[in-house]
This record gives C-alpha cells, structure tokens and sequence, in this order.
C-alpha cells in the first residue's frame, strides 16, 4: 500500500497524470491551417506538448518516438468552438471526441470552465484548452448568483455602471479571460423576442472598458441589430449570433475588425426534435431565423467580416450541434471548405488571441490535431468522422487502425 502511495505523491507532484509522449505521425497528407493545399505522405513529430518538425514518409524517426501510422488518411488543426458553454469533464472528452482541442465559453453557472482552462494548462486533462468567461454579465443572474459570495449585491439585477463593474472584476479575478455579456434577448426561450435590445450603448461601454483596463476583451450576445451595432460601437470583440444585423452594422463591424460568430447550427436545432431546443414556438422560430441568418452570413463574408466558429452547447450528452456540422453549413451558404476551416481554425484563433500558438501545424505551435478518413478540402463532411485527436500533445482519441485487434 505505502508504495502506491509513493507512486501516487509522485505522479502529483509531476504536475501531470498523462504527460504528453514523443510522437510520429507516419503516413499522413497534411493540411497545416496556412497553405491551401494538402501535403502527401508527410511525419508530423511531436515533442511533449508541442509540434516538433514535419517530415516526409521515408525519413527516420527516433527510436524513442511512439509511432502512430495515420493509413494515408487527412491531418490537419484541431478545430476550435468560439461559443461554447463548456463546464464538466464529461462534456469536455464529448468536445474532444468531436476534434474541438480549443474553447471558449460564453457563460457558465459557476466558474467551473476556469477549472478546466487549468486542468489543460496543468496538463492534467488532454484538453481541450479554454477561454473561460465564467458568469455572464446579464440583467439577471438568477442561480448564478450562488457562484461567488461578492455577487450577494447584485441579486436585484445588475444594470448600474457599479454593478456592472463589479461582475466584470469579480469575473476576472476568479480567472475569466473574456467577458460575456448581452446586446439582445435570447432565442433559445419561448418568452423571449431575440430582437429586443437589453443593455444600452452606454452599459455595455461600461462593460468594455471596465474590462479592458485588465487586458481583457467582451463578447456580445446580440441577435437584434440595435443591440448588436450599440455593441460594435462600445467596442466589442465579437458579436454572438448577430441573426438581424443590418448592412450598415456589418460595415461598421468590418471597419472596426469587430468578428462574427453566426452559431448558425444552434438556430438549426431550434427547428428539430432533440438536441437542446425543443417545443413548437422555438422550432416556429428556428425556420424563420435561419434565411434570416443565412443573408448576414452572406453578406458578412461579401464584406470581409471575420467570421468564426461557435456551436453554442455544453456539449452535453444529447446535444446535436457540432463545429464539423457548423463548417458544413458555411460552405452550403458560400464559403469554400478552405474558408470554412479556416473559420473553424486561424480565424477563431485569431478572435480568442491564441493565434500564436494553436490553429496551425508549424513547428513550436501546440500539437492540437485531427485526423480525418478523406480530403476536407474536397468534402468538408469528412469532418464529421475524426479517427484521431492529440490535444496538447496527448492522444485524447485513437479509431485506427479498423482492423481486427492483435490476439
């Protein structure tokens, strides 16, 4: 018993259960994130959690190095969700699974996606990394307001330049690294227009600022224009949803560098039996939101709107809303499956500010990959399918090879 215990303190101490392994990645045709193209027959060699140097099948690999033979299937970034509302382990292994290696949340009930933003830095969890942005900055916190003491003030509402600021310093001080707060109603409820403007141009520059003055950017939750483009002018970073913008908010946001994330394939499961939505006012306003939808996303991409990825889910064991199924719906409404990945990779890192260090597979980036049975550059869907998913340098999934098991 003592020399588990022994073994246990040691494993502790490591700062890590699953440390990240030396891995080549043998017989892969690689998509890197940059170049539009795909590399035939390339080794991707992995050191600990990073992307050590890519190679050419043929060229020799250490014999220290674990050897994963990728069958002549597509290597390329781990995809990244931009809206999410991430908060348990379980939920995190279902992201992985789907090939998301990088989140950022968009409100949870209690600071739990800064704990897992640490497991992953700690390593302790393959993954996926998060941006957390803990409690949302809303009118009403209803039983959020339970997830730190200091909040006990604002259980009337938060609406006042104070009390604003107090959940923005609350939130950054528990670990949040983005802000979310609101522009416009939700769709997702049967009580609410998502139309309807919720904070003013002057709350949210309030938010904006407060949060700014500790290097921390906001997200807006904004389905409405007036919302949206009050918004944009208090200098958000990214509008959520955006499903009424107008040309003239649009504009505004491509001259500001203001990003869209549409979460377009949220407004499809408000149209379909299961998933998270489900009755038959929301599904009456999921078929009408998505043409809606469908003509910003248009014109956004028309104006050079940043458009990224979001599928707007906990990623909980019934959700049906997928990144893969997100990038789908991007080339039906006009992109290009290279546009669409880059949406779901460089430009969603670019928005999270981790385009330093994930999104590509260069030499020294983060080993965040995924391997896929065909060409996503020909056939988006192959997304869908991921065989493979190495998030900071550990295997979080492995499907190959399909043959029987050695006896």
């Amino acid at each position: 018993m003592k020399k588990y215990l022994v073994l246990f303190l040691i494993l502790l101490y490591s700062g890590s259960f699953a440390q990240p392994k030396k891995l080549a990645l043998l017989n892969a045709h690689l998509f890197n994130g940059v170049d539009n193209r795909i590399q035939t027959n390339t080794i991707i060699f992995i050191n600990g959690r990073l992307i050590e140097r890519i190679g050419k099948t043929g060229d020799a690999i250490p014999s220290d190095y674990e050897v994963i033979d990728c069958q002549g299937n597509y290597i390329l970034p781990g995809l990244i969700d931009a809206h999410s509302h991430l908060d348990n382990l379980e939920s995190a292994k279902r992201a992985l699974a789907t090939g998301v290696t990088s989140v950022r949340t968009a409100g949870v009930s209690a600071y739990q996606d800064v704990s897992l933003m640490q497991l992953s830095l700690q390593g302790k969890i393959a993954g996926p990394d998060v941006i957390p942005a803990g409690v949302y900055v809303s009118p009403d916190l209803e039983e959020t307001i339970l997830a730190d003491v200091r909040l006990a003030s604002l259980i009337n509402g938060v609406k006042t330049d104070d009390e604003l600021r107090l959940l923005v310093n609350v939130n950054i001080d528990r670990g949040a690294k983005v802000i979310k707060t609101r522009g416009t109603e939700r769709a997702g409820r049967p009580d609410t227009d998502p139309r309807e403007q919720v904070y003013t141009e002057h709350q949210l520059r309030v938010v904006v600022e407060e949060a700014s003055k500790r290097g921390i950017p906001v997200m807006v939750h904004a389905h409405g224009d007036e919302g949206a483009r009050a918004a944009v002018k208090a200098g958000a970073k990214s509008i959520e949803h955006g499903t009424f913008l107008s040309e003239e908010t649009l504009k505004l946001m491509k001259s500001k560098g203001t990003f869209l994330v549409p979460t377009f394939i949220t407004l499809e499961d408000l149209t379909q039996p299961g998933g998270d939505y489900m009755g038959p006012v929301l599904e009456l306003r999921g078929k009408f939101m998505m043409p809606q939808a469908e003509q910003v996303f248009r014109k956004a991409r028309e104006l050079g709107v940043p458009i990224a990825t979001g599928a707007d889910n906990g990623y909980s064991s019934s959700t049906t809303s997928r990144i893969s199924l997100e990038c789908q719906h991007f080339v039906r409404m006009g992109m290009t499956p290279y546009e669409a990945i880059q949406s779901a990779t460089t430009v969603a890192a670019k928005l999270l500010g981790i385009d330093q260090s994930t999104g590509k597979i260069i030499p020294g980036f983060e080993a965040d990959l995924i391997l896929v049975p065909g060409n996503p550059q020909q056939e988006v869907r192959y997304l869908q399918d991921v065989l493979l998913v190495i998030s900071n340098g550990q295997v979080a999934l492995k499907r190959i090879p399909f043959g029987l098991p050695d006896k």
